[in-house]
């Protein structure tokens, strides 16, 4: 078998998973209830964020939150203050795309 298979959890229970996390690119899938989100922190390569259900709610460097619903696609630049978090009743779900790879 030449490719790698990766398995992505289902279900509603909150989730950060390092799909993917090699020299080249981070590949995370992250799920999120009602209040639930990361820490703040600043983006540490070109982050690539896309909604695959629910809406997120963000606030990068100093604007204020705004939200994104499912379908939508971010690209978000190095060194962003990132405020990430689900402040809806729907479960939010996220594939996170961090390239290039950080440095450890």
């Amino acid at each position: 078998m030449i490719e790698q298979v990766f398995k992505l959890s289902t279900g509603n229970e909150k989730a950060v998973e390092k799909v993917i996390y090699d020299e080249n690119v981070h590949y995370l899938h992250m799920v999120f209830n009602k209040e639930e989100g990361l820490a703040e922190h600043f983006s540490n390569s070109n982050v690539y964020m896309t909604v695959i259900r629910g809406t997120l709610s963000i606030g990068l460097n100093d604007q204020d939150i705004h939200e994104y619903s499912k379908g939508t696609l971010l690209k978000i630049p190095f060194n962003t203050k990132m405020n990430v978090k689900n402040l809806n009743d729907e479960t939010l779900e996220l594939i996170v795309v961090k390239a290039p790879a950080p440095k450890a």
